[in-house]
């Protein structure tokens, strides 16, 4: 395969993962599928906050017995979205691609959305079909990155009500040092307003909560991030850095993690080379985070 890592900046710079995004530009949703090596990627997950919609997410316990997911879907739609997953995996069956059974390979492809519904018309959600599409367009080249996918309905600094927040969108970033890769992911849809890694306000109204008096909806802010590696990691290994990537989500997203939001962290690996340093990896995976959370933002004024 090419060396892409010094025109691509994105997640797909790291070697055999592929992103496709499906969009309604009209119907402001859309749905975004990551997707490792045929054999699948050894993966886990951090869930916070009281309201994560997820399809699978269970699985991705580390004591449970998958090691390895072959998909992974992001999608607007709220739960109404995750009906894209079925595209994914129908995608994935007819090229091969699953956990060999004795009747047949089951694709294994968790999925999480987030609430876009009040961003356009919230009759249109990701299907199957769009999950199809965006599994059967998924490439390495650079992600698309801004009001894209998954990112199309997202929206940032909710606590002031709707009519002060601002757009939201997907973000994607590559970070390589001393030999260590990965590649970051994010759809950004919190209620917190987002500043970049150097503290300058990117997104929201920036006065923080408690300048008025309103009610954030239950199930209507979510952040959700994907981290790839070559590197080989266990699921505790994996589990361990997504725990790392949702504090990063704390320098960047203010407030984070709070009562009305549902974040949602995976880490998946190919395991193609050698463990890395933990203290390096776990470093990158951080940075990595914070810097596709703001690149969400900034894209769109490129």
């Amino acid at each position: 395969m090419p060396d892409n890592t010094c025109m691509n900046t994105t997640l797909t710079a790291v070697p055999d993962f592929r992103v496709g995004h499906w969009t309604d530009p009209v119907g402001q949703t859309g749905c975004t599928v990551i997707l490792p090596p045929s054999e699948g990627a050894v993966a886990s997950a951090s869930f916070l906050g009281p309201s994560p919609a997820t399809r699978e997410g269970v699985l991705l316990s580390p004591e449970k017995k998958v090691e390895r997911i072959h998909g992974l879907l992001l999608t607007g739609g709220s739960a109404f979205g995750l009906a894209a997953a079925g595209g994914v995996v129908r995608w994935l069956e007819e090229q091969g691609v699953g956990h060999p059974t004795p009747f047949a390979r089951v694709p294994i492809v968790p999925a999480a959305v987030i609430y876009d519904l009040g961003a356009g018309d919230p009759k249109a959600r990701p299907d199957e079909a769009a999950g199809y599409f965006a599994a059967q367009t998924a490439s390495s080249a650079a992600v698309p990155r801004g009001r894209i996918g998954a990112g199309t309905g997202a929206s940032i600094g909710k606590y002031l009500g709707p009519t002060r927040a601002a757009a939201g969108g997907l973000g994607s970033v590559y970070l390589s040092r001393h030999g260590v890769s990965v590649g970051a992911l994010a759809v950004v849809n919190p209620i917190g307003d987002v500043y970049s890694p150097a503290g300058e306000l990117l997104a929201g109204p920036g006065v923080g909560p408690g300048a008025a008096a309103f009610t954030p909806g239950d199930v209507e802010n979510t952040t959700l991030l994907v981290i790839v590696t070559q590197h080989s990691l266990t699921k505790n290994d994996a589990r361990r850095l997504a725990d790392a990537a949702q504090a990063a989500l704390a320098r960047v997203i203010r407030p984070s993690h709070t009562y009305w939001d549902g974040d949602s962290a995976f880490v998946l690996s190919s395991a193609a080379l050698p463990a890395a340093d933990p203290l390096l990896l776990g470093t990158l995976v951080q940075e990595a985070a914070a810097l596709a959370v703001a690149d969400a933002v900034l894209s769109q004024r490129e």
